[in-house]
């Protein structure tokens, strides 16, 4: 009797078994109701359990419950906040292994070099998938922020791709732009030549954001800067247009003048000596590595040839030539003859 009984109870358990298994195996494999491909968010704080009651929610699965419980047993795996693209009929397992995985839908913003970071705060304004933060925030409040040392935005905001997810922050981004910024200048302020007029590493970056303003020529850079260099060392104003344009601000229409250049601004080199007080524009790493690897020469002036080139010149005379040559002629007399006149 006793046998019997047992053998009933044996016989119970594995069938027992047998549907427990045969019911998970059910729960794991059961496909998502979604006929074709859907956006699927993961909210901040959210974990397998409130996922998956707001799938049920949604009407993508029967019974979350029970998965919960599964789940519970056999381990909850961790998930990331993002946002998904969830393929038609993927299976609740898979759909947890790509939350887990953290393989949310990447957007990109791309930071030019020579901009401002005004146009680069526009930019972001019009990026409608990351929260929006800074809208109401200083600059010192977003300098505090970034943990930046400086007083000003402008210049300490890397050019470069940067990818973000929906429910990052344009502060986030800002701060990863800004931590490349620190990373490169260091590398590069490390690895600088001998003998440069620069106090601080801020200093060349002033310098380097003038060099990206100047030329959009990729080999002339160190060129640029070994002139501006020169300059800086024996005394001489740097006289370049872009840091007066920066100055002027909305003052300034297209058209540089010769009233321009008398107006007193921190950032008319034509009036002060040295350098500008901050960058005028953001730097990539080719202008900072030229800023603090300036060719060696003899050249102090240099004037735009039209076609994107310079004509660089050792003195005033030869200088004036070029100028001349390549540009009195292009333009009225009221309008100011770019490059370094005396």
């Amino acid at each position: 009797m006793i046998k019997k009984i047992f053998l009933i109870l044996l016989m119970l358990i594995v069938i027992s078994l047998t549907y427990l298994y045969w019911y998970t195996q059910h729960l794991t494999s059961q496909s998502l109701t979604n006929e074709i491909n859907i956006s699927w968010q993961v909210e901040s704080g959210h974990g397998v359990i409130q996922t998956l009651a707001k799938m049920e929610k949604k009407g993508l699965i029967v019974n979350s419950k029970h998965l919960s419980w599964y789940l519970r047993i056999t381990g909850l795996p961790k998930i990331k906040q993002g946002e998904y693209t969830l393929p038609k009929k993927i299976t609740v397992m898979d759909a947890l292994s790509i939350f887990e995985k953290g393989q949310s839908v990447q957007y990109s913003v791309t930071f030019v070099e020579g901009k401002t970071v005004q146009e680069f705060l526009a930019l972001l304004t019009e990026v409608k998938q990351i929260e929006h933060k800074i809208e109401n925030m200083s600059e010192l409040e977003i300098l505090k922020a970034l943990n930046s040392p400086y007083m000003r935005l402008e210049g300490v905001i890397f050019p470069d791709t940067y990818f973000y997810q929906k429910g990052d922050s344009d502060l986030d981004i800002l701060k990863r732009a800004n931590a490349k910024l620190e990373q490169v200048l260091k590398v590069q302020w490390e690895n600088r030549a001998d003998d440069l007029p620069y106090k601080s590493s801020y200093e060349a970056l002033i310098m380097a954001s003038i060099v990206e303003k100047e030329t959009g020529v990729a080999y002339e850079r160190p060129e640029i800067a070994g002139v501006f260099v020169r300059r800086l060392l024996k005394k001489m104003r740097l006289q370049t247009d872009p840091t007066v344009i920066y100055g002027l601000g909305d003052q300034y229409n297209g058209n540089l003048t010769r009233k321009h250049l008398k107006t007193p601004s921190d950032y008319n080199t034509y009036l002060n000596y040295g350098l500008p007080p901050t960058p005028i524009a953001a730097s990539g790493e080719e202008a900072i590595f030229a800023a603090l690897n300036p060719s060696k020469g003899s050249s102090l002036y240099f004037v735009a040839k039209g076609d994107g080139t310079h004509y660089f010149s050792t003195n005033l005379d030869e200088h004036n030539n070029a100028v001349n040559q390549y540009q009195r002629y292009k333009r009225n007399k009221e309008n100011y003859q770019s490059a370094p006149i005396q």
